[in-house]
């Protein structure tokens, strides 16, 4: 991650011509500071009227530092960097939507940070609540009933305050909210009246220390007995490593959990790096459900202890069956205080004998310190890394050529297409793979990535983001947004000019009709024409390579890319792949 004081994490700068001298105050000055006091470094946004009063305030105001706007061409990208910027820094990005229209565009990747229990503070606005101050037309189709019931269901709190006080307070307590576990969005609705409004007198600024997140819950004494007991006399314990910080420590304490116990680890590809892939104890390689190996592993355990697993009921029962679940299991994890009743993403109910309602962060160095250590036998690595070269290029043969050009590089995986093997390539460290998107929204991959790249600017890692082609298609104007504010980042497009995964949706429905697999492609090819990628990313600054068709030109690619990322650039790769999965 990077510190406050190198150069070489700051972005291009827009400075504005300074303001005279005034003692006017308004009230979009008051809430642009209130942004300051939050220690919020970035607001993405897609500038839009009903909120010109904080955006001037941004500008004019604190002369556009801290926080920083960074202009992106739709208002998805904006809600898909504070998320991408979350995952890489575990760090609070604002965003400012534009309206009722605003946060329609932005609805999807609000989804998506919902599931991915990611937080953002989303500054929305409104035109005048007062009719008789709205204009014409357009203040009126802008200005709506309980605007924030559009994404209410997914984020966690929302407020349309009434004053430039109500304000200040409906920020602050929705930062906190929003990054106390577990985390998710937050919706502030800003009335432009009370943005526009000149205040008589400034506002005292409250003491922001005195406002922050509370501190991590630690379970109690009883629990962690309950669960030292089983764990220290389990014969055959496995974990379920699923979602951690980035923080190294937390890293490493996983780590010294599973080694003092000789136990088993299994992670998912979903879910962001929590544990190293090719350690010995790691059993089998992460994936979107669970592989043969995992299934074994699960299957053999006695005691299972789940960090904050994702679906945690749906992996016993790809294991188990309907069959009982005869290991006792431990469920560390403080999801269930944000199931709600419109979305399903709290998956089924899984069965716990002992259950921590808190961050898995918590207990862990808790527990290492309660558990009786057990006798090293299992070595590994438990599996040996799947890609291959061949021709033609495949998914495979990508991932062979992109360890061949990584090497010994310090990288950040930012975002992976849905047919890549969690085999291909080892996670050594909890910057090195950030995760999917959460909620299954198509085209967060650009936005996400540049979050990310934004996060690690100056850290010496490479921020790297290998997507579909559909995924890019949907959200590739972020790439204007990285090459104008010199965010560095490499994307890979794995190019199979289809929508694949529903191609292959289609001919599972016709086979099981019994009508003919071979139309699944209507419908869903990219092509006839061909889309050319790299000149997108070209017509947007970047520096476009391709298409690459064979193996023999796919490292050069690659390395290329990097050596581009390196010297400050952005750059996307279009790999033309074969359609297919791993192992298809």
């Amino acid at each position: 991650m990077t510190t406050p004081n190198n150069p070489a994490a700051t972005i291009k700068h827009e400075t504005p011509t300074p303001s005279a001298s005034s003692d006017a105050l308004y009230g979009s000055d008051v809430i642009a500071g209130t942004l300051r006091a939050l220690d919020i470094e970035y607001i993405a946004l897609n500038p839009g009227a009903s909120y010109r009063g904080l955006h001037d305030s941004l500008v004019n105001y604190l002369g556009n530092k801290k926080p920083q706007m960074v202009l992106c061409l739709h208002d998805e990208n904006a809600a898909s960097i504070a998320q991408g910027y979350w995952k890489a820094s575990n760090k609070l990005m604002a965003v400012g939507l534009h309206s009722n229209v605003g946060l329609m565009h932005a609805s999807m990747p609000i989804f998506n940070a919902w599931c991915d229990r990611a937080p953002m503070l989303i500054l929305g606005a409104t035109g005048p609540w007062d009719a008789a101050k709205r204009r014409p037309w357009i203040d009126w189709i802008h200005t709506c009933s309980d605007q924030a019931a559009l994404v209410r269901n997914f984020t966690k709190w929302d407020n349309q305050p009434g004053s430039t006080a109500a304000a200040v307070e409906a920020m602050i307590r929705g930062a906190q909210l929003s990054m106390t576990p577990p985390r998710a969005p937050v919706y502030v609705n800003l009335d432009v009246t009370i943005q526009e409004e000149k205040l008589e007198a400034p506002l005292p600024m409250p003491d922001m220390a005195r406002y922050a997140p509370p501190p991590m819950v630690r379970p109690s004494e009883s629990e962690l007995e309950a669960a030292a007991k089983l764990l220290s006399n389990a014969k055959n314990p496995v974990m379920l490593c699923g979602r951690g910080s980035r923080r190294l420590d937390h890293w490493n304490a996983r780590v010294a959990l599973a080694e003092k116990l000789d136990m088993r680890v299994i992670t998912q590809i979903k879910l962001a790096a929590s544990f190293p892939t090719d350690h010995r104890l790691h059993a089998a390689p992460p994936a979107n459900r669970l592989v043969p190996a995992a299934k074994k592993t699960l299957a053999e355990a006695d005691v299972i202890i789940a960090l904050d697993w994702l679906d945690l009921a749906g992996a016993l029962k790809q294991t188990f069956g309907s069959k009982p679940v005869t290991a006792k299991i431990i469920n560390i994890s403080s999801d269930s205080q944000l199931h709600r009743g419109w979305s399903m993403d709290y998956q089924a109910l899984p069965p716990a004998d002992v259950w921590m309602n808190c961050e898995p962060d918590a207990a862990v160095p808790l527990l290492t310190a309660a558990v009786t250590a057990r006798p090293r036998k299992i070595e590994g690595p438990a599996y040996a890394l799947a890609g291959a070269p061949g021709e033609p290029l495949a998914l495979k043969g990508l991932a062979h050529a992109f360890n061949a050009a990584v090497g010994k590089q310090d990288i950040s995986i930012t975002h992976l297409p849905l047919g890549w093997s969690g085999a291909y390539t080892h996670f050594r460290h909890p910057l090195d793979y950030l995760g999917f998107d959460g909620g299954g929204g198509v085209g967060a991959g650009p936005g996400l990535t540049i979050g990310a790249a934004l996060a690690l600017k100056g850290s010496g890692r490479i921020p790297i983001g290998l997507m579909g082609d559909g995924n890019f298609l949907m959200g590739n104007t972020a790439v204007w947004t990285a090459v104008h504010y010199q965010i560095p980042c490499l994307m890979i497009i794995c190019n199979n000019r289809s929508f694949f995964n529903d191609e292959r949706h289609q001919g599972h429905v016709a086979e099981y009709r019994g009508r003919p697999p071979e139309n699944a492609w209507i419908g869903q090819k990219i092509n006839d024409p061909d889309i050319d990628i790299a000149a997108m990313a070209r017509a947007q600054g970047a520096e476009g390579i391709g298409p690459v068709t064979t193996m023999a030109d796919m490292q050069p690619a690659i390395e290329r890319g990097i050596a581009i990322v390196k010297a400050g650039g952005v750059c996307v790769i279009d790999a033309r792949v074969l359609p297919g999965y791993d192992g298809e």
